[in-house]
Formats: C-alpha cells, structure tokens, sequence
C-alpha cells in the first residue's frame, strides 16, 4: 500500500475525528482536502495560560492520477507559539515568540514579536510593533540570517483616517526599507489606501487602493 493510500485512508476518517476535537479547546485539528488528489492537516494543542502555548505539525501532500506522490508536494512543519496578552482600560498589549522547522528541507525560522496599542489622546489612538526574526536554510549559501522591522500607526477613530510609518532592516541583503501611508474609510466597508516604499531614496514606488469588504 502506498503512503499516498494510506493518507487517504486518514483523512477519510477525519471527520469522525473532527467532532471529538473540536469538543475540546485544548485540541487542534483541521483537516482539509484542497482538491482531488492533495489533503493537509493541521494538528496540535492548546494550553490556556497567563501565557498561551500552542504546538503542532502541518502536513500535505499530494499525488498524480495514477497514485504517485507528486515530486516536492509533501510537507511536514513541526511549530509552536507562545504569546502573552494584556488588557487594561487605557490600551492594550501583546508579546510572543514563535518557532517552525521545516523538517523535509531542513529550514527553519524563530520569531519574537510585541504589539501595543493605546488612547494617546481624547481623538488619538496610538499603534505600535516590532518583531525580528531568525531564518536558517540549509541549501542557501548564507544560511542564516536576521530581520527586524518596526512599525507605528496613528488612527483618528472618529473620522476613520490613519497614518503609518514602517521600517525593516535583514543582514542578509544590508537593505534597510521604509514605507509611510494613509487610510481613510470612506463607508463601513470601504477604504482608500495610499502608500509610498522607500520615500527618501531613489527608488521610491507608491502605490494606491479601494478596498471593500464583503462578510456573509
């Protein structure tokens, strides 16, 4: 029996599975079949806590007509996250750490992060985060590298309008970006976006959108 049979076979009693795991919060399990002959699972569990842990696998792959794995289908993410989130009146926090390894192509990435957003004033909302992250790939020739990246956002909430301010840095290039930008919502559903990377060097590019948002 192929491995690909042997996948069917799981994931044709998924969904008996599903209902038991979905019953428990601890519990993370969600099948899918992305098409006739590709399935991808996520699994793993959850642990409440004044710091949330979460750990678990993806896996995927797919075959041909006749059975046969396709060639660089399969995947196998081993990951895990911890984040701790605080609430208070006046604003509202979040930091977390977060690792994947791809275990079939021998890569991998660990990343720190930390949000918060507060009332700067009666009419102003403050934004901010930052995050670096550490990537290793076996069959890169620099096969480590760091990135770190900042961003700020000013919201108005009573008119809908938002400026932001981002920047990033990685040793693997040298390159330093920037991006600054506007929002402004125009209708519930509908906003006009404005941006411009890199404003201050010679190879600025700007770009602008309307964006509307349909829920059912």
């Amino acid at each position: 029996m192929t491995t690909f049979k042997l996948a069917c076979i799981l994931f044709a009693i998924l969904p008996s599975l599903t209902a038991a795991a979905k019953a428990d919060d601890l519990l993370i399990w969600s099948p899918a079949k992305l098409s006739d002959r590709s399935y991808k699972a996520t699994m793993g569990f959850r642990l409440p806590a004044e710091w949330e842990t979460s750990a678990g696998a993806d896996i995927a792959l797919a075959s041909t007509k006749g059975g046969a794995l396709l060639p660089d289908s399969e995947q196998a993410m081993l990951w895990g996250r911890i984040s701790r989130t605080s609430v208070t009146p006046a604003g509202r926090s979040q930091q977390g750490a977060s690792v994947s390894v791809d275990t079939l192509r021998g890569s991998g990435a660990l990343t720190l992060s930390r949000s918060r957003s507060w009332i700067l004033s009666d009419s102003l909302d403050m934004q901010s985060s930052r995050s670096i992250s550490v990537q290793y790939d076996a069959v890169e020739a620099r096969q480590a590298s760091v990135t770190a990246s900042q961003a700020l956002k000013l919201i108005h909430p009573w008119t809908g309008t938002s400026l932001s301010a981002g920047t990033g840095v990685s040793n693997a290039s040298g390159d330093f970006s920037s991006t600054v930008g506007v929002s402004q919502t125009i209708l519930p559903n509908l906003n006009l976006d404005a941006s411009v990377s890199n404003p201050f060097s010679g190879g600025e590019a700007g770009s602008v959108n309307l964006r509307y948002r349909v829920n059912w």
